[in-house]
């Protein structure tokens, strides 16, 4: 029923981090950055770029996460503030919240924290996370 969609743009990897690499201590990145291995830290980059970060299955982020597009097969323990798009796959798992313009979220997916929209390129919605009255809700 559904035709898996294609993809004209080509993603350019600028900075790689193999799989048995560890990092401690934030990073801050432009361009394309692919994360296979570990960081223990906050990661960063110009939210006015079309930068993107990439981390794979294997890929783990202890720390918050600042891009305008991410794509998430592995694990972050921190919150997600994407200024344009976050891509979840089947394997990706985020321990916290996820700020986004725009959100694809595969079958399998977990997000344990708040899913918050924000306007493209903008801050987020005024009325981001509960309505008056209502108990806040975990997704």
């Amino acid at each position: 029923m559904f035709k898996p969609k294609q993809r004209n743009k080509t993603v350019k990897i600028d900075n790689l981090i193999g799989p048995s690499t560890r990092i401690n201590g934030d990073v801050e990145f432009a361009g394309g950055f692919h994360l296979d291995g570990y960081i223990n830290g906050n990661i960063s980059c110009d939210t006015g770029s079309d930068a993107i970060l990439s981390v794979s299955e294997a890929g783990c982020i202890e720390g918050s996460v600042m891009a305008p597009n991410v794509v998430l097969n592995g694990i972050v323990k921190g919150n997600i503030d994407a200024s344009d798009r976050v891509e979840l796959g089947p394997k990706a798992r985020v321990l916290g919240n996820v700020q986004y313009a725009v959100i694809e979220t595969a079958v399998g997916a977990q997000i344990n924290g708040k899913l918050i929209h924000r306007a493209p390129g903008g801050a987020a919605a005024p009325d981001a996370g509960t309505r008056k009255g209502e108990p806040e809700s975990q997704v």
